[in-house]
C-alpha cells in the first residue's frame, strides 16, 4: 500500500552558504546542472511521509534514514512517495524522472535510551583552518554554538521546504530539516571547507524540540576515510534541548573533499 505522494517545488535554501556546492557556478564545475538543494532539506521532504502516517509520535521515538543519490535542483518538482511495507515505510524522492534519494522510516516499540555522559560537550574550534586530513580525526568531538530557531523563522522555513502538515506550526516544533542541519554545522564550525556534499543520514528521534528551545549538538568523528578519490567523514551526533533533553541521535555521512577529477 502506498501513501499519497508529496510534491514540493524545490528551493535551494543554501545558495548563499559557505558551501559553494550550492552555488550554480561552482556546482557546474563538478559536473552538476546547478547548485544542489541541501541533503538536509531533501531529508526534510522525506520526513513528511512518516509524520503523515504516525503523527507526532514519530517525532518522539521514530527512526528514519535517507541516502542522496542524485541532486535535486531549485525550481524543479521533487515527488516523495512511500510504500507501506507493514513494519516500515520505503521512501523515494524523484525529480526530472530520476531517482534522487531513498530511505526508510519505522516506529520502534520503545524510545532509545541515551545517556548524555556518552557524548562529550565541546565548543567549536577557536580559529578555523582550511580543511585537511587532520581536521576530522577519528575519535575527535565537534561542537557548535547554541542555536535557537525562534517563532518568527518557522513559517518561512515550512513554506520553503513545502511542508503542508499543520503539526509544526500548530505545536511550534523545530522541523527535522533544521535539526539535521546542526550536524552540517559541526563540520563547518570546525574547519574551512571547500565545496562538499552531504550523502546520507540516519536519525533516531528521541523527543520534539520547540522553536524557543536552546539546541546544542555533540558529535564524535567515527570515520575518516577515502573512497574512489573522495574523502568521507562519519559523525555520531546527539542533539540536545536546553542542556538536558535528548532530541535526536544521528549518524551523518559527508564527502568533505570531493575528488578533484570531478571538476570539469
Amino acid at each position: 500500500m502506498s501513501l499519497p505522494p508529496h510534491r514540493i517545488k524545490a528551493v535551494n535554501l543554501a545558495k548563499n552558504s559557505e558551501n559553494r556546492m550550492h552555488d550554480d557556478t561552482v556546482a557546474k564545475k563538478f559536473g552538476f546542472k546547478g547548485g544542489l538543494v541541501p541533503g538536509v532539506d531533501v531529508f526534510a521532504y522525506m520526513s513528511h511521509m512518516p509524520v503523515a502516517k504516525w503523527g507526532r509520535a514519530f517525532l518522539e521515538r521514530g527512526l528514519m534514514d535517507g541516502r542522496f543519490l542524485k541532486p535535486v535542483y531549485e525550481g524543479e518538482i521533487a515527488e516523495v512517495t512511500a510504500e507501506d511495507k507493514g513494519d516500515h515505510l520505503s521512501i523515494k524522492v524523484e525529480s526530472r524522472g530520476e531517482l534522487c534519494a531513498t530511505g526508510t522510516a519505522s516506529m520502534p516499540s520503545s524510545r532509545e535510551e541515551i545517556s548524555l555522559d556518552d557524548f562529550r560537550s565541546v565548543p567549536p574550534v577557536a580559529a578555523r583552518a582550511p580543511v585537511d586530513e587532520n581536521s576530522y580525526k577519528e575519535g575527535a568531538w565537534l561542537g557548535i554554538p547554541p542555536y535557537t530557531m525562534g517563532k518568527a523563522a518557522l513559517p518561512d522555513y515550512l513554506r520553503d521546504i513545502g511542508e503542508t502538515d499543520p503539526l509544526y506550526a500548530r505545536d511550534g516544533l523545530v522541523h527535522t530539516g533544521n535539526l539535521l542541519r546542526m550536524l552540517n554545522w559541526a563540520l563547518m564550525e570546525n574547519a574551512i571547507l571547500g565545496p562538499w556534499i552531504h550523502v546520507g543520514s540516519t536519525m533516531r528521534y528521541l523527543g520534539v524540540a520547540n522553536v524557543d528551545d536552546v539546541l546544542t549538538q555533540r558529535a564524535k568523528v567515527t570515520g575518516n576515510y577515502e573512497r574512489k578519490g573522495h574523502k568521507f567523514v562519519d559523525l555520531d551526533g546527539l542533539i540536545i534541548a536546553n542542556g538536558t533533553t535528548p532530541i535526536a541521535h544521528v549518524q551523518h555521512v559527508s564527502i568533505y573533499q570531493p575528488r578533484e577529477s570531478m571538476a570539469a
